[in-house]
């Protein structure tokens, strides 16, 4: 079965591959966020929010504080 059909988003590729969700920062992206909104998502929903190693904690705070974060995944390659 693929991610999407499991209710998992496409990964916000760009031109410059999987970087870094963080304001200002193109690194490249290690670690994909994977969380939902309760309020808007359906539970099986899960959006992205890519980290490189420098950002992981602060982006995984910020949505762990909202009770968004659902899991926290290694990107491959």
């Amino acid at each position: 079965m693929t991610d999407a059909l499991e209710g998992v988003d496409p990964l916000p590729a760009g031109p410059d591959g999987l970087i870094c969700s963080a304001k200002g920062c193109r690194a490249e992206a290690k670690l994909d966020l994977r969380w939902n909104n309760p309020k808007i998502h359906t539970p099986s929903r899960r959006k992205h929010w890519l980290a490189c190693a420098e950002h992981q904690e602060s982006l995984s705070a910020f949505l762990s504080a909202r009770g968004f974060l659902c899991e926290v995944v290694p990107l491959e390659g």
